[in-house]
């Protein structure tokens, strides 16, 4: 039988439990997805460059050389298996396997052409000598991550698969179009590496159209300012629950993840359960817009807030915020108690959101004085930061995903990527103010939201835990830029009762789980203990998507049901336009 490749050995600080039923499979378009965006990016700037992500930095290096010199005997030992493997290679005697998702080597002819099969046979048994190394160094936890940041760019970089003439898909490709595909191939490098975020094109850029395929979720533009658009959305029950859900994206994305095509969208099913929903949709903000921070995008949360009550007459709302527009939630509802005013806001649910940047992955871990420097220049220079440069920084952290599986579809084989909404919501980028970037790079640096006081909002001492208002937070099973436990621990900093959900997959696919899905599952306690894991000890596991687990909670604390209302806007807020507004138009 042949043996598996062995796959990257993970820290105790970063392990996390496997996918299970809901991931999709290795390569497609849906794990391409999971892997694509998080607020942790924006502490991690482009500018480095592609090159430096082929290099650890500098003292890592040493550390892991000189603790490698302290084993002589495992180093040994280890290029005594790597020569015995490469001498079964040689002679065709070798077993090593890829893994069962790995993709790269899924045609037949890697396995059945002996020139193929030791060509990725060589690469896997030396991708596991270096795995093995660095589990034997036995690094403090942010060594170890970078240096397997590193590693990973450069195995996958290496793989075979990646190289023309060796590639089987590239090669019939090329026989079946009488070399054509090379030809349109060709075409597709060279428009790319053109123009940012120059990596291959992962969903072409005229797949879909915002307002026609996506965003379509009936609504209407009720207030406009410098900043933000509120959507109030049109309901489509006979009654609706009295208070209110204010929705709060990403401020690194457009708002439509949530509003992506019908039957995938969140707001639809919040609005089918009978929610009155509000969302907010950010300005794409240039350099006329460089001071913008974290103050203005508090008071931004709190201007829609005074407009969604004076619309609907009510005196509470409930909100619900997506990665980083969770961490400026957290720090409004700081301040609202900081100033007696905690009690406008009836619930709060934290999707995908860090608080606790500890230990939050591999981009925390990332976080050096001179990527920090460098990236806070970078946007300081320019009066905010690119989303292209992030996108490209997104796609080398999951290279596979995101780089060599469309290096081969695109430029080897010279097809067209597959279409699909997630990764097209992904490309449609925005840009973050200097202001609020340099803002959450330090929140994130300092880890500010654990230490009350250490950081303000708009005038008011944030300390998390005054925040006792009802929690509901989410975390992808499989989120690699947010790990699930980075975003339990946010249970642990607010006050008040707390549910936490583990979604399956990743980062974005753990978001955009509609019912439906016969895979999909999450894992939910009745308690939220300070430990992790023990939570995990504790859950169990729930058929189906957590979207209406969440709405049965937000409906036991959205008040009685009341009849919906006939028009959107009102009492002095007038429509301004149809749903999705004109900031998400903004280029």
């Amino acid at each position: 039988m042949a043996q598996p490749a062995t796959e990257p050995a993970r820290t105790a600080s970063t392990a996390r439990p496997e996918a299970s039923d809901g991931a999709p499979p290795a390569g497609s378009p849906a794990q391409a997805a999971e892997a694509a965006t998080g607020l942790d990016m924006v502490l991690v700037d482009a500018a480095r460059g592609p090159l430096r992500r082929l290099v650890p930095p500098a003292g890592t290096a040493l550390r892991l050389a000189s603790a490698l010199a302290r084993k002589p005997d495992t180093v040994a030992r280890r290029a005594g298996e790597l020569a015995q493997e490469l001498g079964r290679i040689t002679t065709g005697r070798s077993e090593l396997a890829p893994g069962k998702k790995d993709k790269r080597f899924a045609d037949p002819a890697w396995s059945g052409n002996p020139l193929l099969r030791r060509a990725m046979q060589l690469h896997l048994a030396t991708a596991r000598t270096a795995w093995e190394l660095i589990e034997d160094a036995d690094l403090e936890w942010q060594d170890d991550e970078r240096i397997r940041f590193t590693a990973t760019n450069l195995v996958d970089a290496l793989a075979p698969s990646n190289v023309p003439v060796l590639n089987p898909l590239s090669l019939k490709a090329a026989i079946d179009t009488g070399g054509a595909s090379a030809v349109e191939g060709l075409r597709r490098f060279v428009r790319d590496l053109a123009s940012p975020p120059r990596v291959p094109t992962m969903v072409e850029p005229d797949a879909f159209t915002v307002g026609e395929d996506l965003a379509v979720t009936p609504g209407a533009v009720v207030l406009r300012t410098p900043v933000f658009e509120l959507i109030q959305y049109r309901p489509t029950t006979e009654k609706v629950r009295a208070v209110p859900l204010v929705m709060v994206p990403p401020t690194i994305n457009k708002y439509y993840i949530t509003d992506l095509a019908p039957g995938r969208s969140i707001v639809e099913h919040y609005v089918g359960a009978g929610q009155q929903v509000f969302m907010i949709s950010w300005r794409n903000p240039d350099e006329r817009h460089a001071d913008w921070d974290l103050d203005t995008y508090g008071q931004a949360l709190i201007d829609a807030m005074d407009a969604v009550e004076r619309i609907t007459g009510q005196e509470q709302v409930a909100l619900q915020a997506f990665c980083s527009g969770g961490i400026i939630t957290a720090m409004v509802l700081a301040h609202l108690a900081a100033v007696g005013r905690q009690d406008r806001v009836r619930a709060a649910s934290y999707a995908v959101t860090v608080l606790d940047w500890s230990r939050a992955g591999t981009v925390s871990a990332l976080m050096d004085r001179e990527a920090v420097e460098a990236a806070t220049a970078r946007s300081r220079k320019k009066g905010y930061l690119d989303g292209a440069q992030l996108a490209e920084v997104f796609a080398w952290l999951r290279p596979n995903d995101l780089v060599w599986n469309y290096w081969v579809n695109n430029y080897l084989q010279g097809k067209p990527p597959p279409n699909f909404d997630i990764l097209y919501w992904n490309a449609d980028t925005t840009r973050m103010t200097a202001g609020l970037h340099r803002g959450f790079i330090d929140v994130a640096v300092r880890n500010a939201l654990t230490q009350p006081g250490a950081v303000s909002m708009l005038g008011s001492p944030v300390d998390l835990s005054a925040v006792t208002v009802d929690t509901y937070a989410t975390a992808g099973i499989a989120d690699h830029l947010c790990p699930w436990q980075a975003c339990y621990r946010t249970t642990q900093l607010l006050g008040g009762e707390s549910r936490f959900v583990l979604s399956t997959s990743g980062h974005i696919a753990s978001l955009v789980n509609p019912p439906g899905n016969p895979k999909s599952t999450f894992q939910v306690a009745e308690k939220t203990p300070p430990d992790a894991d023990t939570w995990l000890e504790q859950a169990e596991t729930v058929q189906g998507s957590w979207w209406p687990d969440f709405t049965a909670w937000l409906g036991e604390r959205s008040g009685e049901e009341i009849p919906a209302p006939e028009a959107l806007g009102g009492n002095g807020l007038d429509v301004l336009g149809d749903a999705p507004g004109t900031y998400v138009f903004d280029k």
